[in-house]
């Protein structure tokens, strides 16, 4: 059995209009805290582990050309390999906490 949030948003909603400090903590609380929400920040850390793939893909292409060096072909091909190993643990935690979510009972 799915939940679907539109389903609680009419309760939320009036929850929150009832609440005395519904108008105070949002003020309070968001002052130094960035406006990105998660999935903004999933989206920039997904388009930064993809270039970080795709520049260990060309400096591998340069260094089997002979236009790279050994060194930076290693540095370009570990960075690659802790980004792709980086996006497989949070997709096994997302994967995860889904899995949990759906067993819960409502």
């Amino acid at each position: 059995m799915s939940l679907n949030i539109a389903m609680l948003s009419p309760e939320l909603n009036s929850v929150a209009r009832t609440s005395p400090l519904a108008t105070a903590a949002p003020a309070a609380a968001t002052a130094g805290v960035p406006q990105n929400d998660f999935a903004q920040t999933m989206a920039s850390m997904a388009t930064d582990a993809l270039s970080t793939l795709k520049t260990g893909e060309t400096t591998a292409m340069a260094g089997m050309q002979g236009k790279a060096p050994l060194q930076q072909v290693v540095q370009a091909v570990m960075q690659a390999d802790q980004a792709l190993r980086t996006v497989v643990a949070v997709r096994d935690k997302v994967v995860g906490a889904y899995q949990e979510i759906s067993r819960m009972q409502i």
